[in-house]
């Protein structure tokens, strides 16, 4: 069975190469990582759009809380 490779470990032989031979992996991993992304589909999102559809926020609800938020705020800073 073959040891898994670590990208520590990957990154140091990769250090070792010459530069042309740098350019030439690079070459060769570009096309297969283009067809990695390609295949892979991203995840469908959820709408939020009626997310709150059904809640009894009101806006004096909002007001309370908004006063309640401000009401510790040291004012001689402002």
């Amino acid at each position: 069975m073959e040891k898994a490779v670590t990208l520590e470990e990957a990154l140091e032989l990769v250090k070792q190469l010459s530069l042309v031979d740098k350019v030439r992996l690079i070459e060769q991993v570009a096309p297969q990582i283009e067809r990695e992304l390609i295949t892979t589909q991203p995840k469908t999102r959820k709408s939020l759009r009626g997310l709150w559809r059904g809640s009894d926020i009101t806006e004096s609800d909002i007001a309370e809380v908004r006063q309640q938020m401000w009401e510790k705020f040291p004012r001689e800073d402002v």
